[in-house]
Formats: C-alpha cells, sequence, structure tokens
C-alpha cells in the first residue's frame, strides 16, 4: 500500500468526519416518509441544485474528463453543454412544472394515473434495474482505481469497497434525502475545491506558466470541439467517438433519460415545494457542470501541456506506468505534486464523487420500493430506514460481482442505462403527448422496444451511444400505434397528465 502523508490521512478524515456530522444532523426531527424522501417539501432550492450536479458527476467522471483534456481534445465538451442549452429547457417547460403539478414522491406515480398500476410499477421496475447497475458499477470503479493508485493488495481493496460502501449506506439510512443533499453540496465542494487546487498548481509547474499553457494546448488543437465531416451521411459521423452526432447521442439517449424520468432527479425537482424552486435547481445545477466540467478538461490539458513542453518525455504510456489512462490525473498529481495533501484530496474527491452517486441512487430506490410498490407514506420510517441499509448491502454486493461479469462491464452498463431509461422516457412521452395512449398500448410499445433493442445489441455493431435510441423510438412509435387498437383511456387519466395542461398552468 502506497504511504500516505499525514496530512492526506488528515484531509481524508476531516472529510469523512465531516459528511457523518451532517448525516446526524439531517436525521433529527423526520417524522415521516415525507421528510425522509422529499425532505419535507422545503429544502432550499441552492442546495438541492449543487445536489443534482454531485449526483450526476460520477467517479467515472472524475477520472474521465482529465483523460478526455489529456489524451484527446474538447469534444466531450459539447456532449456537456447540452445539459444547459438542451435538457434544461425540456426540463423547465415539460418535466418540472409536470411533477410539481402532481405533487409525485416517487415520479412513477404519473405512470400510475395515467395507465395505471402496472405502468407504475413497469416505471419503478426499469428504474431500479438501471441505479442498482449504475451504482455497484461505480463503486467498482473507485475501489479499483483507489488499488491501482495506493498499490492496494486484493484483501484491501475489499475492505476498501465495502467500507466505502458501508459508509455512504449509514448516512442515507440516517439522514435519508437532507443526508443525501446536505452530504452532496459538501462534495460538490470537494471536487471544486480539489480541481481548482490542482488546475493552478498544474500550470505552476508548465515553464512559461498560462501563456505556454495555452499555447501548446492551441498547437496541438486540444479546444476542438466540433468534429464533423461535411458529408452529413458519412458514416464516421456516426460511428466516431468524438464527433458532433456522436455527442447529441449521449446527451438526448443517456443524459436526457437520466435528468428526466430517473427518480432521484424527481426527488429533487419537487423537495423544494414550488416550481419556481425547482426551475431554478435544475438552472443551478447546469451551470455547475458546464463549469466545473470545463475545468476538468482543462486540467487534463494542463497535465497534456506539462508532458509536453519542451525537453518533456511525453504522457505516459499505458503499461507499466499506469494501468489505463483514466489514472493519468491521480497518477500526475502523486508523481508530479507530491508532499502538499493533494493526494488526501483527490481520494476525497474520488469518496465524494463515489459517494454522491451512492447515496442519492439508495435513497431513490427506496423511494420508489416505498411508494410504489408497499404502503407509501403509510409505512413506519423504521421500516423505510431498514430498506436503504438493506439496499446498500445489494449496492457492495453489486460492486464486488461487477469484475466477474467481464472486461466490458461499465459499457454494458452504459447500454442498461440507455436502455431501461429510454424505454421509460418514451412511455411518459406517449402519456404526455398522446391523448390515445393506453396500457396495452404501451405495453406493446416496450416489448417492441426490447426486441429491437436486443436485435442491435445482438446482430449489428453499432456503437453503444445509439443503443438507448433503439428502444426509446420502437417503444414510442409501436406504443401510439398500437394504442389506437384499443379504447380510448377515460378522460379521468387524461386530467391534468397531458403536456398541454400541465403547461397551462
Amino acid at each position: 500500500m502506497t504511504d500516505l502523508s499525514l496530512i492526506d490521512w488528515c484531509v481524508c478524515i476531516v472529510y469523512l468526519a465531516v459528511v457523518f456530522g451532517l448525516a446526524l444532523k439531517s436525521a433529527k426531527g423526520q417524522q415521516n416518509n415525507e421528510d425522509y424522501f422529499v425532505g419535507g417539501r422545503s429544502m432550499n432550492w441552492t442546495l438541492v441544485g449543487i445536489s443534482m450536479f454531485a449526483t450526476s458527476f460520477s467517479a467515472i467522471s472524475f477520472l474521465g474528463l482529465p483523460q478526455r483534456g489529456a489524451y484527446q481534445d474538447f469534444s466531450y465538451y459539447l456532449t456537456i453543454l447540452f445539459i444547459p442549452f438542451v435538457i434544461t429547457p425540456i426540463l423547465w417547460w415539460v418535466f418540472i412544472p409536470m411533477f410539481v403539478r402532481l405533487k409525485v414522491s416517487s415520479g412513477y406515480e404519473y405512470l400510475g394515473r395515467r395507465f395505471g398500476l402496472p405502468a407504475r410499477l413497469i416505471g419503478s421496475g426499469l428504474y431500479c434495474l438501471y441505479a442498482l447497475g449504475w451504482m455497484g458499477t461505480m463503486l467498482y470503479a473507485v475501489a479499483l482505481t483507489l488499488k491501482t493508485v495506493m498499490g492496494l493488495t486484493s484483501t484491501q481493496y475489499y475492505l476498501v469497497l465495502i467500507g466505502i460502501g458501508a459508509f455512504a449506506t449509514l448516512y442515507t439510512v440516517l439522514g435519508g434525502l437532507k443526508a443525501v443533499i446536505w452530504t452532496d453540496v459538501l462534495q460538490a465542494v470537494v471536487l471544486g475545491g480539489a480541481i481548482v487546487t490542482i488546475m493552478f498548481l498544474a500550470i505552476g509547474q508548465i515553464d512559461g506558466g498560462w501563456s505556454s499553457f495555452w499555447s501548446i494546448a492551441s498547437e496541438h488543437s486540444k479546444f476542438k470541439m466540433f468534429h464533423l465531416n461535411p458529408k452529413l451521411l458519412a458514416p464516421e459521423n456516426f460511428t466516431g467517438g468524438n464527433t458532433v452526432f456522436t455527442a447529441a447521442a449521449f446527451a438526448l439517449f443517456m443524459y436526457l433519460p437520466g435528468y428526466t424520468v430517473s427518480q432521484n432527479m424527481i426527488q429533487r425537482y419537487v423537495c423544494s415545494g414550488t416550481l419556481a424552486g425547482g426551475r431554478r435547481m435544475a438552472v443551478l445545477s447546469a451551470v455547475i457542470n458546464a463549469v466545473l466540467g470545463l475545468l476538468f478538461l482543462l486540467v487534463g490539458t494542463a497535465i497534456f501541456a506539462f508532458y509536453s513542453q519542451t525537453g518533456g518525455i511525453g504522457l505516459p504510456a499505458v503499461g507499466d506506468e499506469l494501468a489505463s489512462q483514466d489514472q493519468i490525473l491521480p497518477y500526475f498529481v502523486s508523481t508530479q505534486l507530491p508532499g502538499v495533501g493533494l493526494t488526501g484530496l483527490i481520494l476525497a474527491g474520488l469518496f465524494a464523487a463515489a459517494m454522491s452517486t451512492m447515496d442519492s441512487g439508495i435513497n431513490g430506490v427506496t423511494s420508489v420500493l416505498v411508494y410504489d410498490w408497499l404502503a407509501g407514506q403509510e409505512l413506519p420510517l423504521k421500516i423505510s430506514r431498514i430498506l436503504t441499509a438493506v439496499l446498500g448491502v445489494i449496492v457492495i454486493g453489486a460492486a464486488i460481482l461487477v469484475p466477474f461479469i467481464g472486461d466490458t462491464v461499465i459499457d454494458i452498463i452504459m447500454v442498461i442505462a440507455g436502455t431501461c431509461l429510454g424505454m421509460l422516457l418514451a412511455i411518459y412521452l406517449l402519456g404526455m403527448f398522446t391523448r390515445s395512449a393506453n396500457l396495452p398500448g404501451i405495453l406493446i410499445g416496450i416489448a417492441a422496444g426490447l426486441i429491437c433493442f436486443l436485435s442491435v445489441l445482438i446482430f449489428t455493431d453499432i456503437p453503444k451511444w445509439w443503443y438507448g435510441a433503439f428502444a426509446m423510438f420502437p417503444t414510442f412509435i409501436f406504443g401510439s400505434i398500437a394504442s389506437r387498437c384499443f379504447p380510448k383511456p377515460p378522460e379521468s387519466a387524461l386530467k391534468d397528465t397531458l403536456l398541454l395542461k400541465s403547461r397551462s398552468e
């Protein structure tokens, strides 16, 4: 195990102690499931907006964005910019007004009102499948990185994995959504503080400082965002990893479903209790995503400039020095910026990225189990806490099993995310936009979407960022057509659930 300095240990311990203290404070005064799962609908929108960013910013982003800045260019930033300029307006006008209007505790209450209980259970089931796989993968990714960076043995690796998962579960059990939001705010501050500190120290390591940084980066076209063949239908526009169409596919078929129909996000839209608060928090989260996403890419670019300056040795190759390109940030900090507690800050940042994903996911899954499958608000708070603890154990188990599934498990989970939430978004769109949509129709649409997705997965080599499209569009199209073959839904199912009525509020 790589030795950490006293300062590094202090940074990690103080961070974890503050997180636990916030959880204890959040537990005070909680009396029922409304307090536990939606913060009594009285949470401050600023805190919730920051929390939304922390939830969406995973450990993969913490490591992957610097990797892209170092080894590629700014093409991925185009995907991030879809959040403020495309996804947030959709949230502002369509989804947040709907959820706030209906005063949902589980976002899948909407599906129950529009299509009936089976649709509500299907929707919550799709979310749970996505969330459990995603959380397990995030926890595994962080533990694997710590194993490499800190030189952990196999036993130490499992202890760290279980320890991070158990700690995130513990404070989520204690404080519910309030603890999730408060700790996510702290985690966002840690992420931002870590990357700003590393940015300035990295620039200080470059001969010539900022001017050399800009010069080297510009010379190597590191700030390039747009890759597009003038022939719009050229295959490389759709299969290339950095094209404009790829950025749009990631944003529309992975990010958009995650922001619109994922329970851990829906909880935040309604927990302030007002439409204005829900809209403001979405805007704030989008701005933070754009700013910190840019900073993480710039840090990766600064690392590239450091290794590429006159007399430099070039970026370290994967092999003896790096287990993977994703570890360029911790490698750079540990080898080029030693002795100032930054390794501890990096570890705290990794903890923050992992736990902010895990805590919100556990709380979100528990909330849909309570409201969609069990007694909802009438269920004793003690039972909700027990369910939260059990789900935490399941996520830890999933993280342990991840490496036995396959080397490309992270890609597999990304496919699951795009597919499950893509189909789920299609069901919502059917309910909002088509008066004729009904339960038999959406069941046929789901079957068509699943068949189409599996056909693409098995028989083609289409890039994974398009998989969500092959689940979403068939579900919507076949669901819309099939619904016309069955009786129209009653007017009671259409009241307050169609888009135009939601917007007229």
